[in-house]
């Protein structure tokens, strides 16, 4: 009996170890910028991405004058909410020429052009006919997807100028504890089609990747680790409880 209790408490101990040196693994696949020390680590990284205008992109186009005449031109019967419906009825679309149409300028070309570029021309026409004006220029269609081992998985409208991969991955909630960081697939929209980059974000040079810098349309999928399907395709507690039984009888007939 004593020899029975003795490779009993030995067989817990050994199951109680194998769990935390599992446990130990997999904590480590989900810790993103592993490498980073305890002080200050500066990262050169490509700054802000640039996107160039494409058709069928919408624009919210504003423009504020301190005249009242200049003013009453660009008002909308729409109340000023500020909100993505609000910016998408009050946006001009580029057509599939390139061009956008607004009130009091011929058509201007911005297909290719960055949103900043585009208001710099847009400036320019109106200070043709108006003074004292200034324009706010604004991409409505800019949107990021987040897919995957996240918390919240789902399609986000960005209502900043710019948003990085950890930002975007925050949107969703952040990656699940069975989510595989050094696998995180990025999928980009090119003018020669769909290109799909794989990005370990457990590793401090993501930061200077060109991919940190998310684009509108970038779908971002987070894979999970190979143990998540053979371990929710089963019950753990069960495996556990009958191996540990199964060993024990095994002992029981062997001695």
């Amino acid at each position: 009996m004593k020899n029975l209790s003795s490779l009993f408490s030995k067989l817990a101990i050994f199951v109680l170890l194998s769990m935390l040196i599992s446990g130990c693994a997999s904590r480590k696949k989900v810790l993103m910028l592993q490498d980073i020390s305890e002080q200050s680590t500066s990262i050169n990284n490509p700054g802000k991405a640039s996107y160039h205008l494409q058709k069928g992109d919408n624009l919210y186009i504003k423009v504020y004058s301190v005249d009242e005449k200049t003013s009453k031109f660009f008002q909308s019967d729409f109340p000023n909410l500020m909100n993505p419906t609000y910016l998408f009825l009050n946006s001009y679309t580029i057509d599939e020429k390139g061009y956008i149409n607004v009130s009091f300028i011929d058509k201007l070309k911005v297909e290719g052009l960055t949103v900043e570029e585009a208001k710099n021309n847009i400036q320019k026409a109106l200070n043709e006919y108006f003074k004292e004006c200034t324009v706010t220029v604004k991409l409505v269609n800019f949107q990021v997807s987040v897919l995957g081992e996240v918390n919240k998985p789902g399609t986000f409208t960005i209502d900043k100028e710019q948003i990085n991969l950890f930002q975007a991955l925050g949107l969703a909630g952040g990656p699940k504890d069975f989510s595989n960081l050094k696998k995180v697939i990025l999928v980009r929209q090119t003018d020669a089609g769909s290109k799909a980059q794989v990005l370990d974000i457990t590793n401090l040079a993501v930061l200077e990747s060109e991919y940190f810098y998310l684009m509108p349309n970038d779908i971002i999928y987070v894979e999970p680790v190979k143990a998540k399907m053979a371990i929710y395709g089963s019950n753990t507690p069960y495996i556990v409880f009958s191996s540990i039984t199964s060993a024990l009888l095994l002992l029981s007939i062997l001695l």
